[in-house]
């Protein structure tokens, strides 16, 4: 296979924990690989073949993102892995209004903006896939999680709606719903043994999730062997949504 001829991916949030493995693992299956992140100096370590310095968290970053694509592959990458994201755990009430615009920017209107800037460099080039990183705050009610429950909950929504529009033209869409996972990100919350503890307990299958475990997901929804998943979200939570853990 020449390299023109491999599957192409733009990965947003490569910096962070999920997107750096993704971007390795789908690096080391000869995909070709561009990364974005608002720090080159973060993603100078991440396995790609472009890096790309953006905010898609803005309108503006995100097409500049797909045009710096189209400019050094000559196409729109076929593949679109959106891995942008944050957290806030804290109750409503105790909320500031600045926070939650924050979350509602990082973690829905990125995805709005990415999803919308890849659907508009693939118009007429054929099919291709998006996969999203949603939460299981999205999915089943955790306490003092509101804010970040609405920006996830609002990002499975555009998933489910914008699969149905762009099916016809061979776009899947999709998204995975990650329990907590360890990446820097989540390093303070497993910081203490008896944090770590308390946090695997929740799990059914025990433990918390890897970058490794919820990239692997993500690469598969990127690939041939789901070509007839669409629309779909994918919980990578050891059981939590759906099953009660066995207490000992």
């Amino acid at each position: 296979m020449s390299p023109l001829d491999s599957p192409s991916v733009l990965i947003t949030g490569a910096s962070g924990g999920i997107g750096r493995v993704l971007a390795a693992r789908l690096q080391e299956r000869a995909w070709r690989v561009a990364v974005v992140g608002r720090e080159l100096a973060r993603l100078e370590a991440v396995p790609a073949e472009l890096r790309i310095v953006a905010d898609v968290t803005t309108p503006e970053g995100a097409a500049q993102a797909l045009q710096a694509c189209r400019a050094a592959w000559g196409q729109a990458p076929q593949h679109l892995a959106h891995a942008v994201g944050s957290t806030l755990i804290a109750p409503l009430h105790r909320t500031r209004p600045e926070a939650l615009q924050t979350v509602l920017q990082v973690n829905l209107l990125s995805a709005l903006y990415t999803l919308q800037a890849w659907l508009q460099a693939r118009e007429g080039q054929g099919p291709g896939a998006a996969v999203f990183v949603s939460s299981v705050v999205a999915r089943i009610g955790v306490a003092s999680h509101e804010a970040i429950a609405a920006a996830k909950g609002g990002l499975e929504a555009l998933v489910r709606s914008a699969a149905a529009t762009y099916a016809p033209q061979g776009l899947r869409i999709n998204a995975v719903a990650p329990g907590l996972t360890e990446t820097p990100m989540t390093a303070a919350m497993l910081r203490l043994p008896a944090q770590r503890e308390a946090a695997e307990r929740q799990y059914p299958l025990g433990g918390v999730q890897t970058a490794e475990q919820v990239a692997g997901v993500m690469a598969w929804l990127l690939g041939p062997e789901s070509d007839r998943l669409t629309g779909q979200v994918l919980a990578v939570d050891g059981g939590f949504s759906t099953v009660r853990p066995l207490l000992r």
